[in-house]
């Protein structure tokens, strides 16, 4: 130990004896302040946001001063470790080497050791960042950061170890920076290489080393990543240990081949065991644990037991969203599962690769006279693809029908006999499920499904449309990530007048009847609501005569009028109650709504009045405001003078509930009624609402929520950021400018050149 320590401490003091050492210090710290400062004063004016941390040092799709600075790395190395070796055969002191009692391995791990220093040198020039700006984060993410240093520095540290090797096989300095150079660029960029190739991928992406590091760059240490730069830098000392042996002992070509093939297998086959999903450790450094699933979708996945998952991803090959579903995105999609695969290793993943006719593409073809052969044809010259490894239409249907998922790329979960759809969401930027719906598909397939049913009679309005006052888009829309269909629910509908209302469902929705229902088919509905069944009644103003006849027996009545509300910029037809105390008592995600006094839209709605004597407990989830709404009788223009309080005509003005909650137990279960005077809060429309900020969304999905008893959507919610304000000022930005443009880059520089002064004078 004490001679490699002596070669340490000799190879460092070459090293910062050359000019070369200082000036790549100084030229990376210039590279980053570059950037650092510009976002100083982007942060002054915006006085922070979530997750400055990550924002700031790891996160690539923001600043992400590490994550960038990751790709650039390699540049500086090759310069620094040409002459380690090389030196010494030019110089022939490598002959001294030989002959002295020194063993050679000592002399590779002195000069690695050397490196080491300077590598930590280099993290601390790294580090002057993280001093300068986290004095000014409250709750700065300290350990976050110090696993991404930590991925940096096992990074450059592979990278010296390369280079180490590259400069025992040359004489010349400048042969062995350049060489470096190329290996390097070779195995930054080689992770791009035959992505749409199996085998060759996952080659290709094992050689990629920045990948990994930036993996742990977002805080998740884990064993596989470090245990590979280990052995990746352990492999290039051991064969730069053999090269110096063989020029000191000669031996035969094959025995050197044979040494250099034992020492690949070793390192491959450790990093191989190590990459095995069971084998592999996990630290999340993050304060939210954000690299981890929720607390929710692990106990999931701890219900599901030993048995295994099957996830098998269908893409269409002549659908938009093969360009992001491709076999050069696998790896991606690998590690979109990995998060999942921690917790549950038997998740098996498969592919399946087909082409397909899509939705609306037979009208089309007609149109531009064409058939479905010539756009195949067409589609896959465009996208490259070797249709000898599609499944055509006729196969795909053997296998499978994706017609009624819009034969798009979807995933399909199988468990002990279940299956459920996953999907995916063609039209937002990341179109992938994330873990929301994930875990709502693999909940499916442990429980029965909560089941939404609508009434069809009366003229309501459709689960199943797009139109302004219909409900697609919030319960049955498959192409809409927050739509209840991809959150667990399943969605149904039932004739009140011909058929049974359906047993075992989360509830029955009658949504803006317009026609009163039969004798027959009230008989159903009482007799369904006396059985203890949810029910959820939605109606209109100018509907009282068709409504009340089933709200009788709730002891609750729609008013006759219809509420207005004063407003400088909306119609005075726009009702927008708060929520009230109820609305929290029946979920308590709805309580930060509740707390900054958000509204619901109402367009045209109805005042309620209930029975405190009846045979439900019954509470208000919203009222409208004393001071600005009343309720309004009779017939009227919203489209000429402004409305006024006409107490004459009946009108009256206060706070009125809009939608009550009604509860109670029957057969050792809690009835869940809830009644609303607007059926449009839910609306498409509504939903879509862009000229007011509403918590119509929050509200409708809580009430859905409500109906499941909480099973469904899945809550994957997260504790928010604590590191989201940033104390900065101009005059403190100034400072920073100085100091990191001027200040810290001078200072550098100045003890480079009295080591290098010292140095000549010696």
């Amino acid at each position: 130990m004490k001679k490699i320590i002596q070669i340490a401490r000799l190879e460092l003091s070459l090293l910062f004896y050359s000019p070369i050492a200082w000036l790549l210090m100084i030229i990376l710290f210039v590279q980053v302040s570059l950037s650092f400062t510009g976002a100083m004063s982007g942060l002054e004016r915006t006085k922070g946001g979530p997750f400055l941390t990550g924002s700031l040092f790891t996160d690539s799709d923001n600043l992400g001063l590490f994550v960038h600075i990751l790709s650039s790395l390699y540049l500086y190395i090759p310069l620094i470790t040409m002459g380690i070796i090389s030196r010494e055969t030019s110089s022939g002191s490598i002959k001294l080497l030989y002959s002295s009692p020194v063993k050679l391995r000592h002399v590779v791990y002195g000069k690695f050791a050397a490196m080491l220093t300077y590598n930590l040198v280099i993290i601390g020039v790294l580090s002057l960042f993280v001093i300068g700006v986290a004095p000014l984060i409250p709750h700065f993410d300290y350990p976050h950061i110090l696993v991404a240093l930590f991925a940096a520095y096992l990074l450059i540290n592979a990278y010296a170890a390369i280079g180490i090797f590259v400069s025992s096989l040359t004489s010349y300095q400048a042969v062995a920076a350049i060489s470096t150079f190329v290996v390097l660029a070779f195995m930054n960029y080689i992770g791009t290489v035959g992505q749409d190739m199996d085998f060759v991928r996952d080659l290709t992406f094992s050689l990629s080393m920045p990948s990994r590091a930036e993996r742990m760059m977002a805080g998740l240490l884990n064993t596989r990543d470090v245990i590979y730069y280990l052995a990746i830098t352990g492999m290039f000392l051991a064969f730069t240990i053999t090269k110096l042996e063989m020029e000191r002992v000669l031996k035969s070509t094959f025995k050197q081949v044979g040494r250099y093939a034992l020492i690949t297998v070793v390192a491959l086959s450790i990093t191989y065991i190590s990459s095995r999903q069971p084998m592999i450790g996990y630290y999340d450094a993050t304060a939210t644990k954000t690299n981890t699933l929720t607390k929710a979708s692990q106990e999931l996945l701890k219900k599901l037991g030993d048995g295994p998952i099957e996830m098998t991803e269908y893409v269409n090959g002549i659908e938009d969203s093969y360009n992001r579903a491709s076999p050069s995105d696998r790896i991606a999609d690998i590690a979109r599962w990995e998060p999942y695969l921690r917790f549950k290793p038997n998740i098996n993943l498969k592919w399946v690769y087909y082409y397909d006719s899509i939705p609306g593409m037979t009208e089309n073809l007609i149109k531009y006279n064409s058939t479905f052969n010539k756009y195949v044809v067409f589609m896959s010259n465009a996208n490259q693809l070797d249709l000898d490894k599609f499944l055509t239409p006729k196969e795909i249907h053997k296998q499978i029908d994706l017609r009624e998922e819009g034969v798009r790329t979807v995933m399909q979960l199988k468990y002990k006999g279940k299956a459920t759809f996953l999907r995916t969401f063609p039209y937002e930027r990341n179109m992938w499920p994330k873990e929301a719906e994930t875990g709502a598909a693999l909940k499916r397939l442990l429980v029965t499904p909560p089941k939404i049913v609508f009434a069809t009679d009366g003229y309501q309005r459709s689960m199943d449309k797009l139109g302004d006052r219909d409900y697609k888009k919030l319960l049955n829309e498959k192409i809409t990530r927050g739509s209840l269909i991809n959150q667990g629910f399943d969605m149904d509908s039932v004739s009140l007048e011909k058929d049974e209302i359906p047993k075992e469902i989360s509830a029955l929705v009658i949504a803006d009847p317009k026609v009163a229902f039969s004798a027959s088919a009230l008989t159903k509905l009482r007799k369904y609501v006396a059985e203890g069944g949810n029910l959820m009644i939605a109606g209109e103003p100018g509907k009282q005569n068709v409504v009340n006849p089933l709200l009788d027996s709730l002891g609750v009545q729609m008013l006759n009028g219809t509420l207005v509300q004063r407003s400088r910029d909306y119609s005075y037809g726009l009702v927008t109650p708060l929520l009230a105390p109820g609305a929290v008592a029946m979920s308590p995600w709805l309580q930060p709504y509740y707390a900054y006094k958000s509204v619901v839209s109402m367009p045209y709605a109805a005042a309620l009045s209930y029975k405190d004597n009846g045979p439900f407990d019954v509470h208000p989830i919203l009222i409208t405001d004393a001071q600005t709404s009343w309720l309004k009788k009779g017939k009227f223009t919203l489209d000429s003078a402004a409305l006024t309080v006409e107490s004459k005509n009946g009108d009256e003005q206060g706070s009125f509930p809009t939608a009550l909650t009604l509860t109670r137990k029957v057969n050792n279960k809690e009835q869940r009624i809830l009644v609303s005077g607007d059926a449009d809060f839910f609306s498409n429309m509504e939903l879509a609402r862009a000229n007011m900020r509403t918590a119509n969304s929050g509200l409708a999905v809580s009430i859905f929520s409500w109906f499941a008893y909480g099973e469904f959507p899945v809550d994957v919610s997260r504790p928010e950021s604590k590191d989201n304000t940033i104390k900065l000022t101009k005059p403190r930005v100034k400072i920073i400018q100085v100091v990191y443009y001027g200040v810290i880059p001078g200072t550098l520089f100045l003890i480079g050149m009295i080591l290098l002064i010292r140095r000549k004078r010696k």
